[in-house]
């Protein structure tokens, strides 16, 4: 594991658009596969996958065997769990439901150390390879990667101070989420849904800050490409499966699939 973090050189270099996918299984043996097949950054989902920090660091260890860089969705944008995650490895979080400037001034503080946060110290932990590597705690900051997650049309309207945090790498738009929050739970390709996903890359853009979604195909990744959007991730693990697996039962019983499965609502 290195303290240099490739997947925040990436967006800040704008040079291409890092595609992900999202690790719901909570399986090391998937996302090791998955961090093979070639895809930029996998998403460790803490929030609606049943994954403790003791899990999160057999992950981990999976993914770093890859070329793939993770990224950890933390349940919360929580001080202590902020801590936890970042001692046991991760380099790039991502925190959810992040509404207002406050927030994200919060979060980045959360994740740096004195004096540009309040992370806490420790000598000996897994994110500094258990105290090897030279002058840890005065290089990390430079390494973390801070993504505040935007799920609501309040918080897409707040995107240019949100954007402009000092600490705040990058924020994400959550589809499914911001879905709901508009009336449309479900069903993401909604136009005023899509709308406001558009308005937020174009936001992100004019702020000079990477901006993130995840898609449920192909399809709408390209479209949401095709707005500006800075990274990109495709689906989970367990949909790409469970999706393969109707496609073909669908073929072994002549041809009746199963209903497409609901998109993905991350």
């Amino acid at each position: 594991m290195s303290l240099t973090n490739n997947f925040k050189s990436w967006i800040e270099a704008g040079e291409r658009t890092p595609l992900g996918t999202w690790l719901m299984a909570a399986a090391p043996s998937t996302a090791e596969a998955l961090g093979y097949i070639g895809f930029d950054f996998l998403v460790v989902d803490m929030e609606h996958v049943p994954i403790e920090v003791s899990d999160l660091a057999q992950i981990l260890r999976a993914v770093g065997c890859t070329p793939a860089e993770p990224v950890v969705r933390l349940a919360w944008n929580d001080q202590v769990l902020v801590k936890r995650v970042l001692d046991a490895g991760a380099r790039t979080v991502m925190l959810p439901f992040v509404q207002t400037a406050d927030e994200a001034k919060a979060a980045a503080s959360y994740t740096r150390y004195p004096p540009l946060g309040v992370r806490g110290v420790a000598a000996v932990h897994r994110g500094s390879k258990f105290g090897t590597i030279p002058d840890y705690l005065k290089r990390a900051n430079d390494q973390i990667c801070t993504i505040v997650q935007l799920e609501t049309p309040e918080a897409i309207e707040r995107l240019p101070e949100i954007a402009a945090v000092e600490g705040i790498d990058g924020v994400f738009v959550g589809p499914g989420d911001l879905s709901a929050a508009m009336g449309h739970i479900g069903n993401i390709a909604h136009p005023e849904v899509q709308a406001l996903i558009e308005k937020a890359a174009k936001d992100a853009r004019s702020a000079g800050k990477p901006i993130g979604i995840v898609g449920p195909n192909p399809e709408m990744v390209q479209k949401f490409i095709g707005y500006g959007y800075s990274f990109a991730a495709i689906a989970s693990d367990v949909a790409m499966m469970t999706g393969r697996a109707n496609e073909w039962l669908g073929v072994l019983n002549g041809g009746a699939a199963k209903p497409a499965l609901p998109a993905a609502a991350y």
